[in-house]
């Protein structure tokens, strides 16, 4: 009998794996994406963790690092938590976006 251990990477509790990260700081642009390597599929809950020094570049520049990273899969009670805050924090911009009246 197995012992109901997942080994599968992208079924595991937490697991590392490669990822890119773009950065660019210019009037245009001020932005960092990170793509994780092998179509790393997130789910609500779940956190990325990129290892490394932080990045700083200049001022109108571009970059793109290589680096890891550390994906933790949220458990069934944090998953339906993180939908249940997500969706109250939906409405609340209802709410907000969409109250008749003046803005005084």
């Amino acid at each position: 009998m197995g012992s109901g251990v997942t080994t599968a990477k992208t079924h595991a509790r937490r697991f590392d794996t490669p990822c890119t990260i773009q950065v660019e700081q210019s009037s245009e642009h001020f932005h960092a994406h990170v793509e994780l390597a092998g179509n790393v599929e997130l789910q609500p809950g779940d956190k990325v963790r990129v290892h490394g020094d932080p990045i700083s570049i200049p001022f109108g520049h571009s970059a793109t690092f290589e680096r890891a990273a550390t994906v933790t899969r949220a458990g069934p009670i944090g998953r339906a938590a993180t939908r249940l805050a997500a969706y109250f924090d939906l409405k609340e911009l209802y709410e907000v976006s969409f109250n008749p009246g003046r803005i005084k």
